[in-house]
C-alpha cells in the first residue's frame, strides 16, 4: 500500500447551511490515481473544493489531512505552496498576467525559490508541445479570449509544470471534442509518469479515463460514497451507467 498522502475522514460539508457531502471517508496515496464519479449534483466538485479550502465551503464535521497536517486552519495559498492543485471547470479570465507569467510566479511560490527565466522557458516549451500548444499562448493574458479548450488545455500545462503533490482535476473534459480529450488526457498521463504526484479525477464522464492508469474509483451519490472498486468500475459505469446506485442510496436513507 502506497504511503497516505490525503486523508478524509468522516467529511461533511455545508453550502449555505445545507449540508452537500455527508460523513465522506476517502484515503490517497503518493502515486495513486483516484477517480470519483457520480451524476450531476451529487457532491463531486464540492468535495475538491473543500479540500482545496475554498471559504463558500463551510466543514460541519470530520478532518482532512494532508501530508499527515490537518488542513482546518489553513488558507487557499497555504495549501496550494504545500502542493494541492485544483482545476476547475470553468477557469477565470484574468486580464494583465500573461499565462507564462502567472506560472513562473506560481512556481516560485510553490519552491520558494527564483527559477532563472531561460530554464523556465525551455520546460515550458516540453510541456507545451505534449497539448499541441502554440508557444505564442504564452504571451496572451491568462485565459481571456481562450476558448473552452484552450483553457483546459492551460490548466494542464498548469499541472505539468507545478508538479504538485495532489492534484484534483475538476471535470477537465467537459465541454471538450474528442480530439481536445484526447489531449488534455495526453497531459495528463505525462504527469502520472513519474509515480509521485497523486490524482483524484472528478468526473461525470469516462471519455477522460480511456488511456489512463487507474488505481480506484470511488462513486458519489447523493454526497455518500456508494461504491468504491478499481478501473472495472469505470468500465460498468461505462456500460451500464448510474441507475443501480441511486436505486442503492435510495434503499439505504
Amino acid at each position: 500500500m502506497s504511503e497516505q498522502l490525503l486523508q478524509i475522514k468522516d467529511l461533511s460539508v455545508s453550502v449555505e447551511e445545507r449540508e452537500i457531502l455527508h460523513k465522506i471517508n476517502l484515503n490517497i496515496g503518493r502515486g495513486e490515481t483516484h477517480v470519483l464519479m457520480g451524476p450531476n449534483g451529487a457532491g463531486k466538485s464540492t468535495l475538491g473544493y473543500a479540500v482545496m479550502g475554498n471559504p463558500d465551503y463551510e466543514i460541519t464535521g470530520g478532518e482532512i489531512l494532508f501530508d499527515g497536517r490537518d488542513l482546518a486552519e489553513e488558507s487557499v495559498d497555504k495549501r496550494a505552496q504545500a502542493g494541492i492543485f485544483l482545476s476547475f471547470q470553468n477557469p477565470l479570465e484574468v486580464p494583465g498576467i500573461s499565462l507564462g507569467n502567472f506560472i513562473r510566479s506560481a512556481l516560485e511560490q510553490r519552491t520558494g525559490k527564483k527559477i532563472r527565466l531561460w530554464d523556465f522557458k525551455k520546460e515550458m516549451r516540453r510541456a507545451m508541445e505534449i497539448l499541441q500548444m502554440d508557444e505564442s499562448y504564452a504571451q496572451r493574458d491568462l485565459n481571456v479570449g481562450f476558448s473552452g479548450g484552450e483553457k483546459k488545455k492551460a490548466e494542464i500545462l498548469q499541472l505539468l509544470m507545478l508538479n504538485p503533490s495532489l492534484a484534483i482535476l475538476d471535470e477537465t473534459d467537459s465541454g471538450l471534442d474528442v480530439d481536445a480529450v484526447r489531449t488534455v488526457s495526453r497531459g495528463v498521463e505525462e504527469f502520472q509518469k513519474d509515480k509521485k504526484g497523486a490524482l483524484l479525477i472528478i468526473t461525470h464522464s469516462t471519455r477522460i479515463l480511456e488511456s489512463l492508469h487507474v488505481d480506484y474509483t470511488h462513486v458519489l451519490v447523493d454526497g455518500r460514497i456508494a461504491a468504491t472498486g478499481d478501473q472495472r468500475l469505470v468500465e460498468d459505469i461505462n456500460a451500464n451507467g448510474f441507475e443501480r446506485f441511486l436505486k442503492q442510496e435510495k434503499e439505504t436513507v
